[in-house]
């Protein structure tokens, strides 16, 4: 009787432990970021309270990477530096500055306070910052 109980006991911490690693996996930002590049659509993924954390970006098919500098405005401390490099530069053919600023305008509804700098080769596009 106390084996039955017992292997009852294990099968349901089993189930419980199966449906914790299918939610994990469901949420876990590496998997929606590459789903998102495969999809050619925009994702962010950021911790905006984890300051040494670095940002994620998709959009159409490109993978930037952001990396956020901590500094003070005239109230508080916020994030007023990021620094934006693509993984792969060859993702790049067929984006346009149009595209370049729509990531801009993304990235400082997050960050307003934040200076944007795009590292080689997508600052040889950018001419005029974005206001």
């Amino acid at each position: 009787m106390v084996v039955v109980l017992l292997f009852r006991v294990l099968i349901v911490i089993a189930l419980v432990l199966l449906v914790y690693t299918w939610i994990q996996y469901i949420r876990n930002p590496e998997r929606r970021v590459r789903i998102a590049k495969e999809s050619n659509d925009f994702f962010f993924h950021d911790d905006t309270y984890d300051n040494k954390r670095n940002l994620q970006l998709v959009y159409k098919g490109c993978l930037f990477d952001g990396e956020k500098y901590l500094g003070t405005t005239e109230d508080s401390f916020e994030v007023v530096d990021i620094h934006i490099t693509v993984r792969d530069p060859i993702e790049l053919r067929g984006f346009t500055r149009d595209d370049l600023y729509f990531l801009e305008k993304e990235i400082l509804i997050h960050y307003p306070y934040a200076k944007i700098t795009w590292k080689h080769p997508i600052n040889e596009l950018i001419l005029t910052p974005i206001e």
